[in-house]
């Protein structure tokens, strides 16, 4: 209902939270940062309404656009939670770039969101800076982004990040897997570490198992255990793409979450079904750490976590001892994980007794 009395005071934009000189601030601070990604195409330039980007001068002739968002979840309470800002932006590019590379794609240019009740400068230019490295590791231009201060939407100190990633690929050239068949080999790419799912089971069992996260790591004495589960996301950008535009790789599937046995047939066609063999890599440390914790069954972390593998290829059996080399010379860690065989669109982990803490050989089946 509107009032007759004239206010006393007069209000300001800041008097309800928003300080427009602190996003202000935030905008000529991460200059610096925006500019250091710069590419051919993109001139590395913020403050307008929207980013520009010149395919041509990127070197594409009939390209293909392709896009991705993603986000960095749970994760993200970690971070806040223990003041570890600087590489959560390093995953919000992971997860948009490695999106993209499985469709033989390459990122062009990147724009991002953060959102927060109130802004700090300090904790924002932390985060963007990491944005900016993932985009440097990625090969892309970060061209543009949103900085929303919303107070009543986030708790003292909270913040959410989104992604969005646009890249190109020369027309024809697009990776669909519709070339995988029946004896294609399968290799995977070594995870970092939990990379940016499953953190909602990690956090849960951090409360209920008190984890000491500011201690060392009880599989890893070298290391703090919060800083084993901040590992950011690797990015497979630039040791793939030389891969990819040879033709030598058919199908890439980036796994998030659904673990494995969801996101490879997610790039099969049908009558493709994936056998992984987990007993063909050694589970890493931090994964064995999470499922002895949490006595999970090897089928739910084959669907919930990378399991220490972040990127699968499917090749022909003839070009798979040269891939490897290759993403072995480019400091890949490669092993060889499974095969695809004639059956329904899906996937089957396998293992044998004892490993993933199996008392039992063990196998799990997705089916699309």
């Amino acid at each position: 209902m509107a009032s007759n009395n004239p206010p006393s005071d007069r209000y300001t934009y800041a008097q309800a939270g928003v300080s427009i000189d602190a996003g202000n601030a935030l905008v000529k601070a991460i200059g610096p940062l925006v500019k250091s990604t710069r590419r051919p195409g993109a001139d590395g330039e913020i403050g307008g309404f929207g980013g520009f980007f010149d395919p041509k001068a990127a070197g594409y002739a009939d390209p293909l656009l392709v896009a991705a968002n993603d986000g960095v979840g749970t994760k993200l309470k970690l971070a806040i939670d223990f003041d570890q800002h600087d590489s959560v932006g390093v995953d919000l590019v992971a997860m948009c770039v490695n999106d993209l590379i499985v469709q033989g794609a390459e990122p062009l240019f990147f724009l991002d969101y953060f959102a927060t009740g109130k802004l700090d400068n300090g904790v924002a230019e932390r985060v963007i800076a990491g944005i900016a490295e993932g985009c440097k590791i990625a090969g892309c231009a970060l061209i543009g982004g949103e900085t929303a201060e919303m107070p009543g939407m986030y708790q003292a100190g909270d913040y959410d990040l989104a992604g969005f990633c646009v890249g190109a690929v020369e027309r024809g050239e697009q990776l669909t897997g519709d070339r995988v068949a029946p004896g294609h080999v399968l290799l995977g790419l070594a995870s970092s570490g939990v990379h940016s799912n499953g953190y909602s089971l990690v956090r849960r069992l951090a409360e209920d198992m008190g984890w000491r996260l500011k201690e060392r790591a009880p599989f890893d004495s070298a290391i703090d255990l919060i800083d084993a589960l901040i590992a950011p996301t690797r990015i497979y950008v630039q040791t793939l793409l030389p891969v990819i535009r040879a033709g030598k790789i058919d199908a890439l599937a980036h796994i998030t979450g659904g673990g494995l046995l969801e996101n490879i047939p997610r790039v099969l066609p049908e009558g493709a079904h994936a056998v992984i063999d987990a007993d063909s890599w050694e589970q890493p440390a931090l994964m064995n750490f999470i499922q002895g914790q949490g006595n999970i069954e090897p089928g739910e972390m084959a669907r919930t976590f990378n399991c220490g593998i972040g990127m699968v290829l499917a090749v022909t059996p003839d070009l798979a001892a040269e891939v490897v080399a290759e993403l072995e010379a480019a400091g890949e860690e490669v092993a060889r994980i499974g095969e695809i065989v004639e059956g329904p669109k899906g996937c089957t982990v396998r293992g044998s007794a004892g490993n993933w803490r199996a008392t039992e050989a063990w196998s799990a089946t997705h089916n699309a």
